[in-house]
């Protein structure tokens, strides 16, 4: 069976319902309408996202790191729900400090299974997931006085210093590409410093790899690295998929449903890579 019948499979088989309409979107031309429908279960009545949208916690209380993957979601299948946006961002705005930093998580996940990387230090306010917010705001073409608010913020924080790891850099270059004169060469030097930065293809443990900064041939970000480089990634990202189609984990979700729901993701987000770079 070939990589993509087989991912393909896997989704339809064992994905959840938002995956499916994600995927019958991308890949089979149905209406982008289908993932705002899927998507609408998540949203609580205060404007955010919750009820384990990202499935690492099962908390049903709105969350900045449910915020994101709604964001993401509605990108990858090009669909438009300017009300459903606002609605998140004017929570955002009431759960900001003064300056428009909001934290990933918060206390009421302790209530709830979740990934054990889920701790108090997903309760402070920074970069990640401030930045991330805002440049995928720039992506969707949404304006909002807490866009601009949390955007001035992000600017003064990264010139005074990048994060230390992979996953707070990633969300700082969502924000970084939107900007004026971003400092390429800057960024470049500090991916080694990275932790969590995982540059070798060959290397199997848990990490941020240049597909992430560069998941498309037209991102940004492709620029920070070399053909080399990326090809050498996609040969590991196909082979990484797995017998039951799918791909694996290289982190322990909160259990075998919130296991399943975030293969369904990687699995989805795996083969448009692939499909993006022409290796389908």
């Amino acid at each position: 069976m070939d990589i993509f019948t087989a991912g393909r499979d896997f989704v339809r088989r064992d994905a959840r319902l938002l995956e499916r309409r994600l995927f019958a979107t991308v890949f089979e031309g149905a209406d982008p309408q289908g993932v705002v429908d899927a998507l609408r279960g998540f949203q609580n009545a205060d404007g955010g996202f919750g009820w384990g949208l990202e499935p690492d916690k099962r908390c049903p209380d709105s969350l900045p790191l449910d915020v994101e993957v709604a964001f993401d979601t509605l990108i990858a299948a090009g669909a438009r729900d300017d009300e459903m946006v606002r609605r998140a961002v004017d929570w955002l705005g009431q759960i900001a400090t003064a300056d428009g930093a909001v934290p990933l998580c918060g206390p009421a996940v302790e209530g709830y299974p979740r990934a054990e990387h889920i701790t108090e230090w997903t309760y402070q306010p920074g970069i990640n997931p401030t930045a991330g917010l805002v440049g995928r705001l720039y992506t969707l073409g949404v304006e909002h006085p807490w866009r601009d608010k949390a955007g001035a913020w992000c600017a003064a924080e990264l010139a005074k210093e990048f994060p230390e790891d992979a996953h707070g850099m990633h969300e700082a270059l969502e924000f970084l590409e939107h900007t004026d004169d971003v400092d390429v060469d800057r960024v470049r030097d500090w991916l080694p410093k990275l932790q969590w930065f995982r540059a070798d293809a060959a290397d199997p443990s848990y990490g941020v790899t240049p597909l992430h900064f560069a998941p498309t041939p037209d991102s940004f970000w492709k620029q920070l690295f070399t053909d080399a480089q990326l090809e050498a990634h996609l040969d590991r990202l196909i082979a990484d998929q797995q017998d039951d189609g799918g791909w694996a984990l290289t982190w322990e979700p909160p259990g075998p449903a919130a296991t399943l729901e975030y293969r369904g993701i990687v699995t989805v987000g795996a083969l448009r890579t692939l499909k993006a770079y022409n290796r389908l």
